[in-house]
């Protein structure tokens, strides 16, 4: 079983993907350490990786505000952008210092998918079958509750039960906060997609939308940051 599969497991089930004390007797994967064990450039990479998919988040999201007409969603927007740049501050504070190396080039897309997957949430409806649907309200919020919050989860998810409980003690402080307020926001988010798919025509758009987007990042892996050697 790959190291993503048992990660997702874990998340799914609500605890470590490397604890089989409730299974007595079931084989143990292989655990591939805390985060504690990846090098500093590994770990500057990771957080990287999160920064600027955090700073992307706020982008998008807060530049919806001023043009979405739905009140609830335009409220969502507001608030959770603002979480997003919250959470990108974060983990800058958490970077590790390197003698010789800036901090800020490893603030860059962790992949070209990703990078592409974010320049369609800002754009809107990803082909001709989406478009036009509830004035962009509803494909917003599907690329957020369906595509982007999912992948945050998961992603903090794996690297929070990866971390040494002493040594990465403030950095899964920070894990758990993001983890909490995305938590929180997917679970608004998908309350208000279902509150918009009222017709037969809005789950096509719906499933048209959500399946354009996650092409962009299929086979990359579980979140958003790869793992270091996950993807080989």
């Amino acid at each position: 079983m790959s190291s993503d599969l048992d990660d997702a497991l874990g998340l799914v089930l609500g605890g470590s993907a490397y604890d089989t004390s409730a299974a007595p007797g079931a084989p143990q994967a292989a655990d591939p350490g805390p985060a504690g064990a990846l090098t500093l450039l590994d770990l500057q990479r990771v957080l990287g990786g999160y920064q600027w998919v955090e700073r992307r988040s706020f982008e998008v999201l807060g530049a919806w505000v001023a043009s979405e007409a739905v009140a609830e969603a335009r409220i969502f927007f507001d608030v959770h952008s603002r979480q997003h740049a919250w959470h990108g501050e974060l983990f800058a504070e958490r970077m590790p210092s390197v003698e010789g190396i800036d901090a800020a080039s490893y603030v860059v897309p962790p992949s070209a998918e990703v990078d592409r997957l974010f320049a369609s949430l800002g754009g809107g409806a990803v082909g001709d079958a989406a478009r036009g649907a509830s004035g962009g309200t509803l494909l917003r919020l599907v690329g957020v509750a369906r595509v982007l919050l999912p992948r945050l989860v998961a992603g903090y998810g794996r690297h929070l039960r990866r971390c040494a409980p002493v040594a990465d003690a403030p950095l899964a402080r920070a894990l758990r906060l993001a983890l909490r307020d995305d938590l929180e926001a997917w679970q608004a988010a998908e309350a208000m997609v279902q509150s918009l798919v009222r017709r037969p025509h809005d789950v096509a758009v719906v499933t048209a939308h959500q399946q354009a987007l996650e092409e962009q990042v299929a086979g990359s892996g579980l979140g958003l940051v790869s793992w270091p050697g996950d993807l080989g």
